[in-house]
């Protein structure tokens, strides 16, 4: 029989239940979280988490897009820069790009291509914050002052006074630069909250001794740690050593940046004067940019630098890299997102050289000792992918055993959903996470504290796998609200406050 909210469950909630809440932002990572969801671009219809989506790991967030040329379309939605968006979760621990005199490589900095070097506000992730704002092929606002007046006009500036001691100031020049870096500090701050950075996958929850793994995830674990060799550039627990390297991957022949010959910047310039000529230079790219003095203080040569690290990408990590809200909806990995599975990447690693691949998009400093052979039977790929799934966070530990305060026992326990987790993303906006072990009818609606019913946001029948649900509350008072899940015999609920 399915069960109904009443007044005393609803009442014994608010005491009794877990909920899947963050820690409290301060107020700097709160402003920053405004910043990060507020569509602050010319036109203004694209916010840092339209490229950065926390469902899938603040990296792309639609599904078509990563099947395809996986780069996200700008402001200006004809417009396309070169590669996929990276992951904006677990950014903010790389440190400022450096020679690492050790391992005579570089290190550190954000972006694909390191061009986010930290050197400027001391954090990478911070200066990184401070790109798209101003890149025409991204939120395409035409200079600092018009984005400081956007978020002036924004409701909440009083947010950005308390947190800086006054609003916004446009006096001259300097004024603005002070008031722009800001914004990197603030964005870089919700980067490096608990809210972005949980910490909470399977893996995590092993780590604890909270949760196994299974034989197959252990395995996988064995081998990414050794003959697969995984472990060698993305190590636990970041998944990342912020090094760079050209694994030999292939052009993303439907990269839209290959057609941006044929659109023009305001200036009359087209986006990319090569077409489909372009070849990604990655790291050596940027260090192009650079002055001699730079290398020259650190007793290297640029033109050795430049040709010895061309086609090399910033290692990323690897947390939250197979976090999508269903199982239907497409991923694309590499940095021109090439590949479109996990299974299909780890097969990659193990035969490159091998089997016939495409070739590599950028010839030169294709790393040929620690990838490409690696003798994996396809049993050993598929236990390598079993483990990257356990990186996602999100992870309920209660997994298929959930605890009889959750769960009804009885034939269809089976069917019981796993977890429901709220997430806050923005005043006014929430998102309701569930997964199904099977399809079915599923009910989400929304009740007061007394047990009224508000609202219902699902009704009818899902398909197995995970499901997320967005909810505004606009129309709804300040206060505290149940979401209650039932699918088959089983109901999860939990509480949601809301404020302004």
């Amino acid at each position: 029989m399915r069960r109904t909210i009443t007044l005393s469950l609803a009442a014994g909630l608010l005491l009794s239940l877990s909920t899947a809440a963050f820690a409290e932002l301060t107020p700097l990572e709160r402003l920053g979280k405004s910043l990060f969801f507020d569509p602050i671009a010319s036109p203004d219809r694209q916010a840092c988490a339209d490229c950065h989506g926390p469902a899938v790991g603040f990296t792309g967030p639609i599904s078509n897009v990563n099947k395809h040329g996986a780069v996200m379309a700008g402001a200006i939605t004809t417009r396309f820069g070169n590669r996929k968006p990276p992951s904006a979760a677990y950014a903010t621990q790389s440190p400022i790009l450096h020679w690492d005199t050790s391992d005579e490589l570089f290190l550190g900095g954000n972006f694909w291509d390191g061009r986010a070097t930290g050197a400027k506000l001391g954090n990478p992730a911070a200066d990184q914050a401070l790109g798209p704002f101003l890149n025409p092929v991204e939120m395409n606002n035409p200079d600092k002052k018009s984005v400081l007046e956007q978020i002036a006009g924004a409701p909440y500036a009083g947010l950005w006074a308390q947190t800086f001691g006054g609003p916004i100031k446009l006096n001259n020049a300097n004024t603005i630069d002070r008031e722009y870096d800001r914004i990197g500090l603030a964005i870089a701050a919700f980067e490096a909250s608990s809210e972005v950075n949980p910490f909470s996958s399977k893996f995590d929850y092993v780590e604890k001794g909270q949760a196994k793994f299974t034989a197959a995830e252990a395995w996988g674990k064995e081998l990414f740690e050794g003959k697969a060799n995984c472990a060698a550039c993305h190590m636990a627990p970041l998944f990342t050593d912020f090094s760079y390297d050209n694994i030999g991957t292939p052009k993303n022949t439907e990269n839209p940046f290959y057609s941006m010959d044929q659109v023009l910047l305001d200036n009359g310039q087209p986006i990319n004067p090569l077409g489909r000529n372009w070849v990604d230079p990655g790291l050596g790219g940027f260090l192009a940019t650079l002055p001699d003095a730079f290398f020259t203080a650190l007793g290297l040569d640029k033109a050795t630098q430049m040709a010895e690290n061309l086609g090399k990408m910033k290692v990323p990590t690897l947390r939250n890299i197979d976090k999508r809200p269903n199982a239907g909806f497409g991923k694309a990995y590499m940095h021109n997102g090439a590949f479109k599975s996990l299974k299909e990447v780890v097969h990659f690693y193990n035969t490159r050289d091998v089997e016939p691949w495409p070739a590599p998009e950028q010839l030169q400093n294709v790393n040929h000792d620690e990838l490409g052979n690696l003798g994996m039977t396809s049993a050993e790929e598929d236990a390598v992918v079993a483990f990257l799934k356990t990186l996602s966070d999100g992870f309920d530990p209660r997994g298929a055993a959930l605890p009889a305060a959750l769960a009804t026992t009885g034939d269809d326990a089976t069917d019981a959903p796993v977890g429901l987790h709220v997430r806050y993303l923005a005043p006014g906006r929430y998102q309701f996470a569930y997964a199904l072990p099977a399809a079915g009818s599923v009910n989400v609606s929304l009740f007061d504290v007394a047990g009224r019913e508000v609202g219902t946001l699902v009704d009818g029948p899902q398909a197995a796998g995970s499901h997320v649900v967005d909810w505004s509350s606009r129309s709804l008072p300040q206060g505290i609200y149940l979401v209650n899940l039932r699918a088959g015999a089983t109901q999860m609920t939990q509480k949601v406050l809301v404020s302004r």
